[in-house]
């Protein structure tokens, strides 16, 4: 038996949070879990004040973001050799499989954007980059 595919809403209040592989906690938003996403999962990460992520990429997913509030710096790159500081308003594109590290460097001011990739399990393309979590 075959499900047409249907519109849906999540609901902020009962999605919840989830801690992600990258050391964040992420508000659960549209996801294949949430919302049957075949292609896509958007969600709202807050990057608390000195927050830092673990280095990371996502091999074979595009990211998008937004930044809502707040500041972060990340660097990305092959090893991580590359920088860009992140404010409200901005719009960011982390290509497939490229290497990046974001962080919060105030010590006030969490930074709060909304995250959305071709990954509609979110988590299932992260890979971890410990090797170059030294370098910044």
């Amino acid at each position: 038996m075959s499900t047409k595919p249907t519109c849906s809403i999540v609901r902020g209040a009962s999605a919840g949070a989830y801690q992600g592989k990258q050391g964040f906690s992420y508000f659960a938003g549209v996801s294949a879990e949430t919302a049957g996403s075949q292609g896509l999962c958007m969600h709202l990460l807050t990057v608390p004040p000195g927050g830092r992520a673990k280095a990371h990429r996502h091999a074979h997913h595009e990211t998008a973001l937004y930044v809502l509030s707040g500041e972060a710096e990340m660097w990305y790159g092959a090893r991580l050799e590359e920088r860009m500081v992140c404010r409200p308003g901005d719009f960011i594109y982390i290509p497939a499989g490229v290497p990046h590290l974001p962080i919060n460097l105030s010590a006030t001011e969490p930074c709060v954007a909304i995250v959305a990739r071709t990954d509609p399990n979110e988590q299932e393309s992260v890979t971890l980059l410990p090797e170059l979590d030294a370098l910044h």
